[in-house]
């Protein structure tokens, strides 16, 4: 119930996108589609299917963690990707400074 309470909650702070069109679009067909309603309105007969049933409105709390937690590997992955990609870059201008740096052997090679 306290769970149920702070989803409540959180509703009301969701920005205008996210209640507009808060997850992708499904895959189903609408044949499908009324279907998985249909399913969904049946009492279910198995013990385990009933207790589940308490859980039915968490479905949207679990798909926003889901969306949450894909987001946040996305956002990982790109962040490695831009960690490598300043690595290179960083030894490319270490390469390039290093050509253009007068050093102690240039001196000894030419004294102009």
């Amino acid at each position: 119930q306290r769970i149920l309470r702070l989803d409540k909650l959180c509703r009301r702070l969701e920005v205008e996108e996210e209640k507009m069109l808060p997850f992708y679009p499904s895959s189903l067909d609408d044949g499908e589609q009324q279907n998985a309603q249909q399913v969904l309105q049946e009492m279910p007969v198995e013990p385990l299917a009933q207790a589940l049933q308490d859980y039915v409105e968490l479905e949207r709390f679990w798909e926003r963690l889901n969306k949450a937690k894909m987001e946040e590997q996305v956002l990982e992955r790109e962040g490695m990707r831009l960690r490598e990609r300043n690595q290179q870059l960083r030894e490319m201008l270490k390469q390039y400074l290093d050509r253009i740096s007068v050093n102690q052997e240039v001196v000894e090679i030419n004294p102009l």
